[in-house]
């Protein structure tokens, strides 16, 4: 038994041995009705050893940022539709708290993070398998405010008017380590330190301004563009913060190492990207 699998782009039998830590004649095996397994075409469905499949349950765990959950939420539709006994539990937060969550245990099989000191924090520790690692989407930083809000731009923040600013924790939330890093690069940190509002996550912040608590924030684009009663004011400039890259691996002791490694092979195919790029994602695949 085993667990379907639909072939990808550039996709051969032996990328996909690799990519999903499978023993490449066990797969080939798996699928006689392939005459031919140097050539398989995007879209076929081959069967992949090794993972439960049919009324064998699979429980995936995903441990992902929380900018990325409306994005995720849509794509967990679209795979258990097409692999329903895979059940995927998504546990979303600030990429540095999940960090800490995965060190001290916590039974996940794929980590998506909004950073990438948080996943080399990992990796330094042999706590996520490197062979699955990559570089899969990117974002842009945005300063938001209320919809009747008269910001202009960055500047504006220093004004008296400007009370109470969001941002993300910057020693735990990567949005907000970026958000420290660009009002530092436009010489406004040490001048409005003070009216900080940290936040858990980033989404929390994108709360505190939608509800009035803070008179503007920063957040991902792909915060703002779900957001409620806001708008952008500015984007990050180019080179004021670290690049935004949201790396993805599965986790050394995964309990289910295969399928999450499937899971993985889905969000970065063709597919997956689209969604990814209606949410405003960049996609790095």
């Amino acid at each position: 038994m085993g667990m379907d699998y639909t072939v990808q782009p550039g996709d051969t039998m032996f990328i996909i041995a690799q990519r999903l830590g499978i023993d490449l004649d066990a797969l080939i095996a798996a699928n006689p009705q392939i005459e031919n397994p140097d050539l398989i075409y995007p879209g076929q469905v081959i069967n992949v050893p090794g993972v439960p499949s049919g009324s064998g349950a699979v429980n995936l765990t995903v441990y992902a940022a929380a900018s990325l959950k409306d994005a995720l939420e849509g794509l967990k539709t679209i795979y258990t539709s097409r692999h329903p006994n895979v059940n995927i539990t998504y546990n979303f937060g600030a990429s540095g708290a999940l960090q800490k969550q995965i060190e001290q245990g916590a039974p996940a099989d794929l980590f998506l993070s909004a950073g990438k000191s948080e996943m080399d924090a990992l990796a330094s520790k042999g706590l996520i398998d490197q062979s699955s690692r990559q570089d899969l989407l990117g974002n842009e930083l945005v300063l938001i405010a209320g919809r009747n809000s008269r910001l202009t731009g960055f500047e504006s923040l220093a004004s008296p008017n400007v009370s109470r600013i969001g941002i993300g924790t910057p020693a735990t939330v990567p949005a907000g380590r970026y958000a420290q890093q660009t009002l530092t690069s436009l010489n406004l940190w040490g001048r409005i330190q003070t009216k900080m509002a940290l936040a858990n996550d980033v989404r929390q912040v994108l709360a505190n301004v939608e509800s009035g608590y803070a008179d503007a924030g920063l957040v991902y684009r792909t915060d703002a563009l779900v957001g409620k009663n806001i708008k952008i004011v500015a984007v990050a400039p180019a080179g004021s913060h670290s690049s935004i890259v949201y790396p993805m691996a599965v986790i050394q002791n995964a309990r289910q190492p295969a399928a999450a490694r499937a899971f993985a092979t889905f969000l970065s195919g063709g597919q997956a990207a689209q969604v990814f790029q209606q949410y405003g994602f960049i996609t790095l695949q």
